[in-house]
């Protein structure tokens, strides 16, 4: 089949999960067209069966913000006629099923019918998507998708409550590719990190305030007085700097490493102990699926769809939202005997085994075959 992929092609999750989508479907020999404003970081090698297709935005002295929607729309109409493109598959309502839509429908005005499947992710939703500027948009541009898919039930259900949805709702969740994570690395040294007697916490996100950076910080601040511990920070965001200034202000400074984007989160979390993920909001926590699948038990916030990944008392332990006291505690309890954290980083590989995109890619597929199918009602 050949199918074009709508994504953001950044560090965040809704990327990556699509760049890794379309790069699993071309092994499979599907046809996978990327249509975005840049090469997917995930991206790394283009082949016979992925193509990559810029979005260029003209810019012009009129528009104070250059109109990427109009730019995208044009681009998915030449490259869905161009090369014959069966299936549209948009993660992100904003502003990509809004452009699929405008899409579809200068295509119809061709007697080309392109079905359009949009997968919702979590803050479309649940930031962007209900200010009261875009809710209509969204709305609208959810309703006149073919199929919807969310990446949770928890994000299913705020959809749900947030908007007027007339569509069925398909839970698909994301996944990992555990063939990915062999954990053979030679250079897989602990030494470059910590001492021999400390344990390594780890944080990955993109520092907005969602995240709850400073919650990680006093989290650790709590954690190093009865464990010795470093704290490794990975990502790059608008909470970094402060983040920084505070553990300078509590006197952790040297326990602390910020190293920034990386291309090997898996390296780093080869030997990491534990990984803290105390969101405000999290519509699925790929970051947590990604630790436990190299054998990292994971302490978070029990919101959103974490709870759907992260097993309580399996995986890691789940706490409210800003409960910083139980997390530390929770922390400290794995931490402290290396009988019980061996033992939560092999149930963390188990419960992460499950989301292996062997078992989710499939759905997609019958997704995707549902599409194709349901365009030739459509021409009637």
């Amino acid at each position: 089949m050949k199918i074009a992929i709508v994504c953001y092609p950044t560090f965040g999750g809704s990327g990556v999960v699509a760049t890794e989508l379309g790069i699993a479907l071309a092994e499979r020999g599907h046809e996978v067209h990327f249509v975005t404003y840049k090469q997917p970081v995930r991206l790394e090698l283009l082949g016979n069966n992925i193509h990559f297709h810029e979005v260029h935005v003209p810019e012009y002295p009129l528009f104070h913000y250059q109109p990427y929607e109009l730019a995208l729309s044009s681009k998915l109409v030449d490259t869905i006629k161009l090369y014959g493109i069966e299936v549209l598959h948009v993660h992100y309502a904003i502003p990509h099923a809004y452009a699929g839509y405008m899409a579809k429908k200068m295509l119809q005005e061709e007697g080309i019918f392109i079905p359009m499947i949009t997968t919702l992710h979590g803050t479309d939703i649940t930031l962007v998507g209900k200010h009261p500027f875009y809710k209509p948009a969204v709305n609208f541009s959810i309703n006149k998708s073919d199929i919807v898919t969310s990446v949770s039930e928890a994000l299913k259900q705020r959809t749900l409550e947030l908007f007027n949805i007339e569509k069925d709702i398909e839970v698909i969740p994301n996944f990992i590719d555990t063939s990915k994570y062999k954990l053979d690395y030679t250079d897989c040294q602990r030494s470059l990190m910590a001492n021999e007697e400390e344990k390594i916490i780890t944080h990955v996100s993109n520092f907005r305030k969602v995240k709850n950076i400073p919650d990680v910080i006093y989290t650790f601040l709590k954690v190093q007085q009865e464990v010795p511990a470093k704290l490794i920070m990975v990502g790059e965001g608008p909470e970094k700097e402060y983040a920084e200034q505070l553990c300078d202000d509590l006197g952790i400074k040297e326990k602390v490493v910020f190293l920034g984007n990386s291309n090997e989160i898996d390296r780093i979390l080869c030997f990491s102990d534990l990984f803290l993920l105390p969101s405000k909001s999290e519509s699925f926590g790929l970051a947590a699926l990604e630790a436990m699948i190299n054998r990292t038990p994971v302490i978070s916030s029990n919101t959103g769809g974490i709870p759907e990944v992260n097993k309580n008392g399996i995986s890691g332990f789940l706490a409210d939202v800003g409960d910083v006291e139980e997390m530390a505690s929770k922390a400290i309890s794995i931490l402290k005997n290396d009988v019980v954290l061996e033992k939560f980083k092999e149930n963390a590989f188990k419960v992460a085994s499950k989301f292996d995109i062997v078992n989710i890619l499939p759905i997609y597929e019958e997704v995707y075959e549902k599409a194709y199918k349901s365009r030739f009602k459509n021409t009637h």
